[in-house]
């Protein structure tokens, strides 16, 4: 594997990697905190960086169908949630080329 290149944010309410402090997005890229994965509550964010995708699926959420990827950290490789490449239900189209970040594997940096 080659050299791993880690982006970092400017400013402040960051999230993170929670086992690494890995930057991922931020709040002004979020755009619903009223998402669930497969850990619980779950934030779906316009943009994200420093992750890895896997290869894209088919699966059928609780919104219908979808094609994902799944995402992890590019650093410690935690699973962290999962990329919308497609959706087929019209009515869902809004989340194509978003992102899933769930809680459980975040952490917040500079939110004071």
């Amino acid at each position: 594997m080659g050299k791993i290149i880690i982006e970092y944010l400017e400013g402040k309410k960051i999230y993170a990697c929670k086992k690494c402090n890995v930057h991922l997005s931020n709040q002004e890229c979020l755009f619903s905190k009223q998402f669930t994965g497969t850990s619980g509550t779950a934030f779906l964010f316009d943009k994200g960086i420093n992750y890895l995708t896997g290869k894209p699926e088919d699966k059928r959420l609780r919104t219908g169908l979808h094609t994902t990827q799944d995402i992890k950290c590019i650093k410690c490789q935690t699973y962290l949630g999962w990329k919308y490449l497609k959706a087929y239900e019209q009515s869902e189209k809004y989340k194509e080329g978003k992102i899933i970040l769930e809680k459980l594997f975040l952490t917040k940096i500079k939110w004071n």
